[in-house]
């Protein structure tokens, strides 16, 4: 499948910063019970390769299992490794899509100028996140979007929450990353799971 068919199902990423191993199934679990179908876990957790591998095999087939904050193609191959399939970064390092991509990893790296953005893309980037969104505006989005290709499926990251999400969503954004508005370091599975209700609700209004 590719990012956007991932992101069909629903466009919310969820970003697991900080969860542990242990934590990471049952979480994982609750998330794709409440409809959210791509889960992130970024390298400066504890544990990370361990929860990606634990979190790809119980949801295989059911969800795309990646890492965030990936800054080192070692990173790249240990993600790999661990069965991760999705690759984001936070910055623009078209030699990590490359990197991800040879190894039949999806890609949605960082980036925040109209430079970086094409670089990405023909790196083979399947997709762009947006980031920090905080410096930006849906606005901005909106130009971005005027002269990236036509499907170019970009993804705001940074401060997205139930508020925020309806102006994004109009200006063209084709998913969110979701981080401390949907999972904080301890939070049980099921608060969890109703805080991805909650955002889905806002979504889809």
């Amino acid at each position: 499948m590719t990012l956007t068919d991932w992101l069909a199902r629903c466009p919310l990423v969820a970003i697991l910063r900080g969860i542990t191993p242990e934590e990471a199934v049952p979480v994982g679990e609750a998330l794709v019970g409440a409809g959210i179908a791509v889960l992130e876990v970024p390298l400066n957790s504890p544990g990370p390769m361990e929860s990606i591998a634990r979190l790809a095999l119980a949801l295989r087939g059911r969800a795309l299992v990646g890492a965030g904050t990936v800054t080192t193609e070692a990173e790249v191959a240990q993600v790999a490794a661990a069965g991760g399939a999705l690759l984001v970064t936070p910055h623009a390092d078209p030699a990590l899509v490359r990197a991800a991509k040879a190894r039949g990893m999806l890609a949605c790296p960082g980036f925040f100028t109209p430079a970086e953005a094409f670089a990405l893309l023909q790196a083979g980037a399947d997709a762009l996140k947006l980031f920090p969104a905080e410096a930006a505006s849906p606005a901005v989005l909106r130009a971005l979007r005027a002269v990236l290709p036509p499907g170019t499926a970009v993804l705001p990251v940074g401060g997205m929450d139930a508020a925020s999400i309806p102006g994004w969503r109009d200006a063209g954004a084709a998913g969110f990353g979701i981080g401390s508005a949907l999972y904080r370091p301890g939070d049980a599975p099921e608060a969890v799971a109703g805080k991805a209700r909650a955002l889905l609700a806002a979504l889809a209004g």
